[in-house]
């Protein structure tokens, strides 16, 4: 494996307090040094690396996401493991946690393996299993959970729907305790949210849908945190989209329950407004929304411009652990329909970080703040040595342009779902280049790119 010595690039790693300019070595698949200067100044022999000039350009950690679909088993015609994976190093994701609501659903330890073996083939990003909290993701009894986690699965969940069943939440919960692993919950009272196409407001009524009201989310997030107090179980919430579920989340963290919550990047930058057709104007943007487009429909819906603030605020105080994209990709028959049968969900793997930097661009979050969210957040929940730059860790790498702008388009996305509110959209922060464990797994052709000579 050839060395590759990243220069002049703006070294941004959370898990050291790094930001700044610096050089990264890359060497038989993971970080040999890192820092300011010439890595061959003494510090580490330098000769013979390929060399990437990141002049401009912010190099991070691999970032992990905690939640995504790839519908393999079962669904290949929305994503497989091949185009879901490739997805993810496109939008600079090395490590993903794949959710077990495929058919079979992930809840035994074959359908992890096959996950598993299909997934090294590939040879993109990584993808950790997370199988399901019960048999058949059908709420009626667990699945066999110590099986599953001997298996290398990093958490359950029934994901799609929520642990509807109080006393199979509470033994799940109990089995978490034992296993080390959280129970990952999507949460929504499903009497509820019957029949409901978004968020529930004036904007619903304007348009004529039926609205899940934010109580939904909040009911299923206080029982979970409950229980998890109840058994010292850890509970992750998903997607956590309501201001009173991030209240419930940060006052539970106070008394010390085990919980942990992720957000997604849409429901930190696009409101049910978009629904309506009207959508926050982006530089160089010449994109018309039109209202009812279902690429809005997501699960749970878009909020209200007060959750959304109330999302970052949880970012900002660390009541919201870590930014996880719930990529759902959809075969193009599950979206060009009327609003009501329409499939919840979008592409996200690719346009996370576009999404993300107009936080930064708008003075939201720091730069810092959104990398520490898409690696050491979602690291420290799983456990493993992932999300750092640290000497010695695994090479995952990402090296990206927050300046350069890229058209949304079909053609541009390697997913196999198309099914994106960005589509048309000229957006900010484009992938260059992304290493997994020292191997060039997405923008390969730039290694090597030649230096500028120095004086």
């Amino acid at each position: 494996m050839k060395d590759i010595l990243i220069r002049n690039g703006r070294i941004v790693d959370p898990s050291q307090g790094l930001d700044g300019p610096g050089d990264l070595l890359v060497r038989d698949g993971r970080v040999a040094w890192l820092g300011a200067g010439r890595p061959d100044d003494g510090q580490a022999d330098a000769a013979g690396a390929a060399e990437f000039d990141a002049s401009g350009l912010v190099v991070a950690p691999g970032f992990v996401d905690l939640h995504c679909h790839l519908r393999e088993p079962g669904f290949e015609e929305k994503e497989t493991i091949a185009s879901g994976s490739r997805a993810a190093v496109a939008g600079g994701f090395t490590t993903i946690c794949c959710m077990p609501n495929t058919n079979p659903a992930i809840d035994s330890a074959a359908v992890v393996e096959y996950v598993q073996r299909a997934a090294h083939a590939v040879g993109a990003a990584r993808v950790l299993c997370i199988g399901a909290v019960s048999k058949g993701r059908a709420g009626k009894e667990l699945a066999e959970m110590a099986e599953l986690a001997a298996a290398g699965v990093a958490g359950f969940s029934d994901d799609g729907a929520p642990v509807a069943g109080s006393g199979l939440m509470r033994n799940a919960l109990a089995y978490s305790r034992m296993l080390g692993r959280p129970i990952i919950d999507h949460c929504e009272d499903p009497e509820l949210v019957k029949g409901a196409q978004m968020n529930e407001g004036p904007v619903a009524t304007r348009l004529g849908l039926r609205g899940a009201p934010t109580v939904s989310e909040d009911i299923l997030v206080a029982r979970d945190v409950a229980l998890a107090e109840l058994t010292g179980g850890w509970v992750h919430i998903a997607h956590l989209s309501s201001r009173g579920a991030v209240e419930i989340v940060r006052a539970a963290k106070a008394r010390g329950v085990r919980v942990t919550a992720e957000v997604t990047p849409h429901h930190l930058v696009m409101t049910d407004e978009l629904v309506l057709g009207q959508w926050p104007t982006f530089p160089g943007s010449t994109a018309t929304h039109l209202p009812y487009d279902t690429n809005t429909k997501v699960n749970p819906p878009l909020r209200s411009r007060a959750d959304v603030a109330a999302l970052i605020e949880g970012l900002r105080d660390g009541t919201i652990d870590a930014i996880a994209t719930d990529h759902a990709p959809h075969h193009q028959v599950d979206k060009v329909c009327e609003y009501d049968f329409a499939a919840p969900g979008l592409s996200g793997l690719e346009t996370a970080l576009p999404a993300l930097l107009v936080l930064v661009e708008e003075g939201l979050l720091a730069l810092a703040e959104v990398v520490r969210h898409l690696t050491v957040g979602p690291a420290a929940i799983l456990g493993r040595e992932v999300g750092t730059l640290r000497p010695g860790a695994p090479a995952d790498v990402v090296v990206f342009d927050p300046a350069r702008a890229w058209t949304v388009t079909p053609e541009a996305l390697l997913s196999k779902g198309k099914n994106t509110p960005f589509l048309g959209e000229t957006v900010r922060g484009k992938v260059v280049l992304t290493l997994r464990e020292g191997h060039a797994v997405h923008g390969g052709e730039q290694v090597g790119r030649p230096l500028a000579v120095e004086s």
